[in-house]
């Protein structure tokens, strides 16, 4: 399919999907977590970041490159209220078709319930769950673009209650390495419900993104600015006491919309990440102490056969979550020159 027509079915595609949520209530909500401890330290968004992790390849598969070949990766949160959620994400680049693949599992187990009638009495226990399995492809067009898709299957489970689903993201990117300048754009969710857990159907949790990167030319640093909810311009979000934001002007209503990050190397084996997100700062901020709402950072040991990620991102005053990852490029520790090219 030739780039510009690819475009154009991710644009018009967006617009659909898009459309077809606003205003209403959203399934499947959970895979706008991030999945990986990485990610969270950018600010849980980082459509656009030049790195050879895998997460950013699950996130938006433009960003899938031959370099991430053979790489397995595994992150674990402990979210709150007891809530834990796990990501594997493995990917291998076949030779012959010029083409990364990449497949990942995302599990949320919300622990033990209590299971009442409508009088309350209590009549057991039960455990929900959250699953969805991805299967994505990069491919490079020419010397500079990349673009690629992916598939999920969806499932969520709460006692008796079960409902499943497919989406499509759709992503493009244009990398200039010569200036260390990446730009991309990913439409996330497009899809439906397949099997309803009540009577009616609920939107899939869409969004269209886009994103900017840059790596500075003599400092080993990393800036991006990503962009959320691209397919209407207020977000109307409120405030954690149920109350409609205060900060309605123009300006802090285009802000929720972007995710601003930085990410520092030292001596090639250290990476020290921080990032703002001025939505989660409206969002989940009292308005009594807003403190570090929003903000997030993480650091990074970056070793030949083994990476190590820990991430946490600032919700409320004294709360807040901690995600840990690692990656293991397996080439490293073993051959897999038969399944395609190595990487780095």
């Amino acid at each position: 399919m030739p780039l510009y027509r690819l475009l154009f079915c991710l644009l018009f595609c967006s617009i659909q999907a898009g459309g077809q949520q606003l205003g209403g209530a959203q399934t499947f909500s959970f895979l706008q977590l991030p999945t990986s401890a990485h990610l969270t330290a950018l600010g849980g968004t980082a459509t656009a970041w030049q790195s050879n992790d895998i997460a950013f390849g699950i996130q938006n598969p433009a960003l899938l490159r031959p370099s991430m070949h053979t790489h397995l990766q595994v992150n674990y949160a402990d979210y709150f209220a007891g809530v834990k959620y796990t990501n594997l994400a493995t990917a291998f680049y076949f030779d012959h078709i010029a083409t990364t693949f990449a497949t990942s599992l995302q599990y949320i187990h919300y622990g033990q319930m209590a299971y009442t009638d409508e009088t309350g009495q209590v009549n057991g226990q039960f455990a929900p769950v959250d699953f969805a399995w991805q299967v994505s492809a990069g491919r490079q067009y020419l010397s500079r673009w990349y673009y690629g898709a992916s598939l999920k299957f969806i499932q969520s489970k709460y006692q008796e209650f079960t409902s499943n689903g497919f989406a499509v993201d759709v992503g493009l990117s244009y990398i200039d390495t010569a200036n260390g300048l990446q730009v991309s754009v990913v439409a996330k969710n497009m899809g439906t419900q397949l099997k309803k857990a009540g009577s009616s159907s609920e939107p899939m949790p869409f969004d269209l993104q886009a994103g900017i990167s840059k790596r500075l030319a003599h400092v080993p640093l990393q800036v991006s600015a990503s962009f959320r909810k691209l397919y209407k311009f207020d977000s109307a979000v409120k405030s954690t006491q149920g109350e409609e934001s205060l900060q309605t002007g123009t300006f802090d209503r285009v802000m929720q919309h972007i995710v601003l990050a930085s990410g520092l190397t030292i001596a090639k084996y250290v990476a020290v990440d921080v990032a703002y997100n001025h939505q989660q700062r409206v969002e989940l901020a009292t308005m009594q102490q807003k403190g570090l709402s929003g903000f997030s950072l993480g650091v990074g040991i970056l070793l030949q056969k083994m990476q190590l990620y820990y991430g946490r991102a600032m919700y409320q005053r004294n709360q807040a979550y901690n995600h840990i990852g690692i990656n293991i490029p397996m080439h490293r520790w073993m051959s897999f020159g038969k399944f395609g090219r190595s990487g780095s």
